[in-house]
Protein backbone atom coordinates (compact mmCIF):
# COMPACT_ATOMS: atom_id res chain seq x y z
CA UNK A 1 0.00 0.00 0.00
CA UNK A 2 1.46 3.35 -1.03
CA UNK A 3 1.49 6.31 1.34
CA UNK A 4 -0.81 9.07 0.04
CA UNK A 5 1.68 11.69 1.28
CA UNK A 6 5.11 10.50 0.08
CA UNK A 7 4.24 7.51 -2.17
CA UNK A 8 6.47 5.16 -0.14
CA UNK A 9 5.45 1.52 0.15
CA UNK A 10 7.00 0.91 3.57
CA UNK A 11 4.20 1.21 6.16
CA UNK A 12 2.74 -0.72 9.06
CA UNK A 13 -0.78 -1.45 10.27
CA UNK A 14 -1.52 0.39 13.52
CA UNK A 15 -5.15 -0.70 14.04
CA UNK A 16 -7.61 -3.11 12.37
CA UNK A 17 -11.38 -3.10 12.82
CA UNK A 18 -14.40 -4.46 11.01
CA UNK A 19 -16.56 -1.92 9.24
CA UNK A 20 -19.82 -1.68 7.30
CA UNK A 21 -21.54 -4.40 9.26
CA UNK A 22 -18.67 -6.86 8.94
CA UNK A 23 -18.50 -6.47 5.17
CA UNK A 24 -15.21 -4.56 5.25
CA UNK A 25 -12.00 -4.32 7.24
CA UNK A 26 -10.76 -0.86 8.18
CA UNK A 27 -7.02 -0.58 8.65
CA UNK A 28 -5.22 2.41 10.14
CA UNK A 29 -1.68 2.55 8.72
CA UNK A 30 1.44 4.58 9.46
CA UNK A 31 4.10 5.33 6.85
CA UNK A 32 7.59 4.34 8.02
CA UNK A 33 9.18 7.10 5.92
CA UNK A 34 7.13 10.24 6.65
CA UNK A 35 5.08 8.95 9.63
CA UNK A 36 1.79 10.01 8.04
CA UNK A 37 -1.22 8.01 9.20
CA UNK A 38 -3.88 6.99 6.69
CA UNK A 39 -6.86 4.65 6.50
CA UNK A 40 -7.51 1.85 4.04
CA UNK A 41 -10.53 -0.41 3.58
CA UNK A 42 -10.48 -4.01 2.48
CA UNK A 43 -13.69 -5.39 0.98
CA UNK A 44 -14.64 -8.59 -0.77
CA UNK A 45 -14.95 -8.05 -4.49
CA UNK A 46 -18.47 -9.10 -5.30
CA UNK A 47 -20.08 -9.75 -8.62
CA UNK A 48 -22.26 -6.80 -9.56
CA UNK A 49 -25.99 -7.29 -9.20
CA UNK A 50 -27.89 -6.93 -12.46
CA UNK A 51 -31.08 -4.91 -12.01
CA UNK A 52 -33.93 -5.83 -14.35
CA UNK A 53 -36.04 -2.75 -15.05
CA UNK A 54 -39.76 -2.65 -15.91
CA UNK A 55 -38.86 -1.82 -19.51
CA UNK A 56 -36.98 -5.11 -19.85
CA UNK A 57 -33.57 -3.43 -19.85
CA UNK A 58 -30.87 -4.55 -17.42
CA UNK A 59 -28.15 -2.50 -15.75
CA UNK A 60 -25.61 -2.92 -12.95
CA UNK A 61 -26.76 -1.99 -9.45
CA UNK A 62 -25.59 1.53 -8.65
CA UNK A 63 -25.32 2.48 -4.98
CA UNK A 64 -24.84 6.15 -5.88
CA UNK A 65 -28.12 6.15 -7.82
CA UNK A 66 -29.94 4.61 -4.84
CA UNK A 67 -28.38 7.13 -2.45
CA UNK A 68 -29.27 10.03 -4.76
CA UNK A 69 -32.92 8.97 -5.03
CA UNK A 70 -33.25 8.68 -1.26
CA UNK A 71 -31.61 12.08 -0.75
CA UNK A 72 -34.09 13.65 -3.18
CA UNK A 73 -37.01 12.08 -1.30
CA UNK A 74 -35.61 13.34 2.02
CA UNK A 75 -34.79 16.85 0.80
CA UNK A 76 -35.76 19.55 3.33
CA UNK A 77 -36.85 16.89 5.82
CA UNK A 78 -35.41 16.22 9.29
CA UNK A 79 -33.44 13.19 8.09
CA UNK A 80 -29.67 13.28 8.50
CA UNK A 81 -27.20 12.18 5.86
CA UNK A 82 -25.96 9.47 8.21
CA UNK A 83 -29.49 8.06 8.54
CA UNK A 84 -29.80 7.94 4.75
CA UNK A 85 -26.36 6.29 4.46
CA UNK A 86 -27.34 3.71 7.08
CA UNK A 87 -30.58 2.96 5.21
CA UNK A 88 -28.68 2.53 1.92
CA UNK A 89 -26.17 0.25 3.69
CA UNK A 90 -29.05 -1.85 5.02
CA UNK A 91 -30.72 -2.04 1.60
CA UNK A 92 -27.44 -3.05 0.00
CA UNK A 93 -26.92 -5.70 2.67
CA UNK A 94 -30.45 -7.05 2.16
CA UNK A 95 -29.88 -7.20 -1.59
CA UNK A 96 -26.59 -9.05 -1.28
CA UNK A 97 -28.15 -11.51 1.15
CA UNK A 98 -31.16 -12.38 -0.99
CA UNK A 99 -29.91 -11.80 -4.49
CA UNK A 100 -27.87 -14.00 -6.71
CA UNK A 101 -26.66 -11.83 -9.52
CA UNK A 102 -30.07 -10.64 -10.76
CA UNK A 103 -32.69 -8.52 -9.03
CA UNK A 104 -35.98 -6.97 -10.13
CA UNK A 105 -36.14 -3.18 -9.80
CA UNK A 106 -39.52 -3.60 -8.07
CA UNK A 107 -37.81 -5.39 -5.17
CA UNK A 108 -35.29 -2.57 -4.76
CA UNK A 109 -38.09 0.00 -4.88
CA UNK A 110 -39.97 -1.88 -2.15
CA UNK A 111 -36.86 -1.99 0.06
CA UNK A 112 -36.41 1.77 -0.40
CA UNK A 113 -40.06 2.46 0.49
CA UNK A 114 -39.77 0.25 3.58
CA UNK A 115 -36.64 2.13 4.67
CA UNK A 116 -38.17 5.56 4.02
CA UNK A 117 -41.33 4.63 5.87
CA UNK A 118 -39.22 4.16 9.00
CA UNK A 119 -37.28 7.39 8.43
CA UNK A 120 -39.87 9.98 7.43
CA UNK A 121 -43.48 9.73 6.26
CA UNK A 122 -43.25 12.68 3.87
CA UNK A 123 -40.11 11.25 2.25
CA UNK A 124 -41.93 7.93 1.90
CA UNK A 125 -44.90 9.57 0.15
CA UNK A 126 -42.58 11.57 -2.12
CA UNK A 127 -40.71 8.45 -3.21
CA UNK A 128 -43.87 6.35 -3.52
CA UNK A 129 -45.56 8.99 -5.69
CA UNK A 130 -42.73 8.79 -8.22
CA UNK A 131 -42.03 5.08 -7.88
CA UNK A 132 -45.66 3.99 -8.15
CA UNK A 133 -46.33 6.62 -10.81
CA UNK A 134 -49.55 7.99 -9.30
CA UNK A 135 -51.93 9.16 -12.01
CA UNK A 136 -54.45 11.03 -9.86
CA UNK A 137 -55.09 12.40 -6.40
CA UNK A 138 -57.09 9.29 -5.42
CA UNK A 139 -54.05 7.04 -5.76
CA UNK A 140 -52.04 9.52 -3.72
CA UNK A 141 -54.74 9.62 -1.03
CA UNK A 142 -54.84 5.80 -0.91
CA UNK A 143 -51.08 5.69 -0.26
CA UNK A 144 -51.37 8.22 2.58
CA UNK A 145 -54.35 6.33 4.07
CA UNK A 146 -52.37 3.08 3.90
CA UNK A 147 -49.51 4.80 5.71
CA UNK A 148 -51.89 6.09 8.41
CA UNK A 149 -53.32 2.60 8.97
CA UNK A 150 -49.81 1.13 9.35
CA UNK A 151 -48.84 3.88 11.78
CA UNK A 152 -51.94 3.29 13.91
CA UNK A 153 -51.22 -0.46 14.00
CA UNK A 154 -47.62 0.21 15.10
CA UNK A 155 -48.79 2.61 17.83
CA UNK A 156 -51.28 0.02 19.07
CA UNK A 157 -48.59 -2.66 19.13
CA UNK A 158 -46.26 -0.36 21.10
CA UNK A 159 -48.96 0.54 23.64
CA UNK A 160 -49.89 -3.09 24.34
CA UNK A 161 -48.92 -4.11 27.82
CA UNK A 162 -47.89 -7.67 28.45
CA UNK A 163 -49.71 -9.14 31.42
CA UNK A 164 -47.73 -11.31 33.83
CA UNK A 165 -48.55 -14.99 34.02
CA UNK A 166 -50.05 -16.13 37.37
Amino acid sequence: MRCPNCDATDNRVVDTRTSKGGRAVRRRRECSVCETRFTTYEVVEERPIQVHKRTGAAEDFDRAKLLRSMKVACAKRPVSASEIEAAVDQIEEDLSREAGVEMESARIGQLVMDALQGLDRVAYVRYASVYRNFQDAGEFRDAVDELDVRQRREQLARSQVELPLP
